[in-house]
């Protein structure tokens, strides 16, 4: 059996600034565009993406924030899932990958966004950026019967 190469649907990406503002508006376009899309808010997949771009781009602005450079959110409508792309300029530790998160202590204030982005994706990875930075890529299946699904 041979299986057949991902299509993608359509994509959205928009620059943000690296603020509280620009992580909130990421969340809220990333839901907008979504719907645009025909996935419905309150939907599964819809709910997931809005936790993962959440906390990817708070990372983004919190770790990954170069003064006078945005961070770029990216979505990909794919056959059968969305692809949901976080790209900073920051150079420097690398976050740790699928298999490699850390949990969180009880009473630490951080280290729980990887951790639930781990836990929202069907899968997930961390790039090198060139020449500068890195991506976060996750990617959230579509349920059987939308329109884009497998």
């Amino acid at each position: 059996m041979t299986t057949q190469p991902t299509v993608t649907v359509h994509t959205f990406s928009q620059r943000l600034s690296p603020t509280p503002r620009g992580a909130r508006l990421a969340r809220h376009l990333a839901l907008n565009q979504l719907h645009a899309w025909g996935i419905p808010h309150g939907s599964d997949a819809s709910d997931a993406v809005a936790v993962i771009v959440a906390e990817l781009a708070a990372n983004a602005v919190t770790h990954g924030r170069v003064p006078g450079r945005d961070f770029e959110l990216r979505l990909s409508l794919v056959t059968g899932s969305i692809r949901i792309e976080v790209t900073d300029t920051r150079t420097g530790p690398r976050p740790p990958g699928p298999g490699a998160v850390r949990q969180p202590e009880t009473l630490d204030d951080f280290g729980r966004g990887l951790v639930l982005v781990e836990a929202m994706a069907d899968r997930w990875e961390v790039l090198d950026r060139e020449p500068l930075g890195k991506t976060v890529r996750a990617e959230v299946d579509v349920r059987a019967g939308h329109p884009f699904s497998k």
